[in-house]
């Protein structure tokens, strides 16, 4: 008589499961995987931009002012000084990308603790909500620009305050979530169970709340290289001779009818960072999504 045996299926971590099923998702969709290159690109041409750039920043070269696209040895042409537009752009974009993750850090480090507590302790709720709806009644740029103006113009402060006024709806975000996950049988048993506070929030609420931690993260991360590109442009963020891409728009309005290009390129560089982390947060989104298909 012969036995048939199955073999018993190796035991897999859950989040290893949940892992390398987002990873599938996203691999299944072409607009996250293009949104994905590109933003690699840019953040591996941002890194190396001070050595694989062609010019300095600086260099300037008055026998060739306004030199259009397509120049030999000026790939994207020059601006008004002489100074090549491809090599500010990359050290531009390496510096817009700079201020942006710091902003997004700086308001997750500061937002996520609040929306936990406010989501999860009641008495904290009314006091944190309430300063977060005082908060949400000031525009984003409105309250970046101000903080940058009281702060004064640098890398540091522009990151800062864009960081500070990303944090309302960090707090909003995280605060939703807990409130909905505080109200599984998971947390529930936890409580009965006699787990403290703490350890809830750190064990059960916060990983389960990092799927819409991530996404907020990349929707804030657009929406901080568009505040850098304004407090530039308006001579509150980055300051001459470094580049920046709101600073190169705002030298360029100038001569915008005789090189349009020294304007055009920048705007595009920034459009296409926003659109991009856009499209690879809406897919990210959709990927983490325990409903969608699998």
């Amino acid at each position: 008589m012969t036995v048939l045996t199955v073999p018993m299926a190796e035991a897999t971590p859950a989040g290893t499961t949940r892992r390398a099923r987002v990873l599938r998702r996203l691999r299944r969709n072409p607009l996250a995987v293009v949104s994905f290159v590109v933003l690699a690109l840019v953040a591996v041409v941002a890194v190396l931009s001070p050595w694989i750039a062609p010019y300095a920043v600086e260099q300037t070269d008055f026998a060739h002012t306004f030199a259009p696209p397509g120049t030999p040895g000026h790939v994207l042409g020059t601006d008004d000084l002489g100074r090549d537009v491809l090599s500010r752009i990359m050290l531009g974009a390496r510096a817009s990308l700079q201020v942006a993750l710091l902003a997004v850090a700086t308001s997750l480090v500061v937002g996520v603790p609040l929306g936990l507590a406010a989501g999860y302790f009641r008495a904290w709720d009314a006091v944190i909500s309430r300063l977060t709806d005082l908060l949400l009644a000031f525009p984003f740029l409105i309250m970046a620009v101000g903080l940058a103006a009281i702060r004064g113009a640098s890398l540091t402060n522009a990151a800062v305050a864009i960081g500070i006024a990303q944090i309302p709806g960090v707090i909003r975000v995280v605060r939703s979530d807990t409130l909905r996950l505080k109200s599984l049988d998971f947390v529930a048993a936890a409580v009965v169970d006699g787990a403290s506070d703490l350890w809830v929030l750190a064990r059960h609420v916060l990983p389960n709340a990092t799927s819409v931690i991530l996404v907020q993260a990349t929707v804030a991360v657009p929406a901080a290289i568009l505040g850098e590109a304004v407090l530039s442009f308006l001579g509150l963020g980055i300051q001459p001779p470094a580049p920046s891409l709101g600073t190169m728009l705002a030298t360029a309005q100038q001569f915008a009818a005789r090189a349009p290009w020294a304007a055009v390129l920048p705007g595009v560089v920034i459009m296409g960072l926003a659109l991009a982390f856009n499209v690879f947060g809406d897919a990210l989104r959709d990927a983490l999504d325990p409903k969608g298909d699998r």
